[in-house]
């Protein structure tokens, strides 16, 4: 079998990869639709459509890290299969009332918020249990090939969706039918866990209900150099420099004077992109400390040069550059994060990798907003870019700094020992 696929050797992950780009195709359907029912409901405009999208992230947000605690108590098979459950009837009970023509703006806000308390729970569940189907070894490539299936489901949901709701009338009605097959899309998940060997998991130890887990997880990331270093460098990169709802779509129309089909060209060039850069980063067997500095150095420089691009046409052409090293940053700190990680630990390590990696998007999103209508669009690639190369710089010498504390802690040990004697 050909090294980029190796993990699909697997039994367990052939199922767990073929139920998610079942269940990711639809829930990308679902985004489209639900943005297209919001703007589609009576007296509605960007407005609702950004509270919707707050309400469906703020769980995630919020939780997360409570969610990271549950990870490492129940045994994660179980729980996603309640958490997809949780999504599925959600999806439903919104799907339905599209279709039936009863749906009103507050329905879709107190839907999209359950919807997100489900994907609070799911995250960091999901995200260690791909270590207990494939073990270390095959790791690297696991994410690498679920990070290539979900933008696969990037580039063929929102395509579906769109003809879907076309062919249905293009009205609010016709979205719920969109949304009614990414509720049955979870069924594929759910099935395929029911499935699982559980003999070939590599499964740690539960831990029972102890007081300070959550503070226990801090912890100890705090104690790790390479987790803190990582979760700077994601930090500076998500919340300055990965905000491409509002810089393409600044550049699109303010800078090369697109409409919202050019804007939506980029987002499926950029795709391409990140799908490539999925597939290569399945091909590597361990993720080392320079590829991380190179990935996130290179998206910094990409955004920067991309600022600077004459034309869409160029722009468009460079979309997949960025793309790239979008995803070869987060794959490999996600993996690397994994692998550094003690199992029975390990939910709550991704569970505060996801809070930090999507925490700052509240953040920067209004700063990058404000730079690109005071300054200019261009600016908020630039600043961006330059925000996350001086994040690099910051945490590399924040990892110096802590390797450094902890070569002294043996010496300092000895110095105290001699001093007592």
């Amino acid at each position: 079998m050909s090294p980029t696929f190796r993990a699909l050797r697997n039994p367990n992950y052939r199922l767990y990869l073929a139920g998610s780009v079942v269940s990711n195709t639809g829930t990308w359907m679902q985004r489209v639709a639900q943005d297209w029912l919001v703007l589609h409901l009576p007296g509605n405009s960007g407005t609702e459509l950004g509270i919707t999208t707050g309400l469906q992230f703020l769980p995630i947000l919020l939780l997360s890290p409570y969610a990271g605690v549950i990870a490492d108590r129940f045994p994660k098979r179980r729980l996603l299969q309640v958490t997809q459950l949780t999504m599925a009837l959600a999806s439903l009970v919104l799907g339905v009332i599209a279709v039936t023509g009863v749906a009103q703006t507050w329905h879709v806000y107190l839907i999209a918020f359950l919807f997100g308390i489900g994907a609070a729970f799911d995250g960091p569940a999901r995200q260690a249990f791909v270590s207990e189907m494939v073990g270390q070894d095959e790791l690297t490539n696991a994410v690498g090939l679920n990070s290539a299936a979900f933008n696969a489901a990037r580039i063929l949901g929102p395509a579906v969706a769109g003809l879907m709701i076309g062919a249905l009338g293009g009205g609010a009605q016709a979205t719920g039918w969109v949304i009614l097959v990414n509720a049955a899309s979870y069924a594929a998940v759910i099935w395929q866990l029911q499935r699982m060997n559980v003999a070939l998991l590599h499964s740690p130890e539960l831990r029972g209900r102890t007081p300070g887990a959550l503070v226990e997880g801090v912890r100890y990331v705090r104690s790790q150099p390479k987790m803190v270093m990582i979760l700077i460098m994601v930090f500076f990169a998500g919340t300055f420099g990965m905000n491409f709802q509002i810089t393409s779509a600044l550049m699109a129309t303010e800078v090369f004077g697109k409409g919202a089909t050019e804007y939506g060209v980029l987002g499926s060039v950029m795709a391409i992109g990140s799908l490539t850069g999925a597939l290569m980063a399945a091909r590597r067997v361990r993720v080392r400390l320079r590829l991380l500095v190179i990935a996130a150095v290179a998206f910094g420089l990409a955004e920067i040069v991309a600022g600077l691009l004459p034309s869409y046409v160029a722009f468009v052409l460079f979309c997949p550059v960025i793309g790239f090293c979008t995803l070869t940053l987060l794959n490999s700190a996600n993996a690397t994060m994994q692998l550094e990680s003690a199992p029975a630990i390990r939910g709550r390590v991704m569970a505060l990798y996801m809070t930090i990696v999507m925490g700052g998007t509240p953040i920067g999103s209004p700063i990058i907003g404000w730079v690109g209508q005071h300054l200019g669009a261009r600016y908020t690639l630039v600043i961006g870019g330059v925000l996350t190369i001086a994040g690099v710089a910051l945490a590399l010498a924040v990892y110096d700094r802590m390797r450094r504390a902890q070569r002294a802690e043996p010496v300092l040990a000895a110095e105290r020992v001699l001093a007592a004697r």
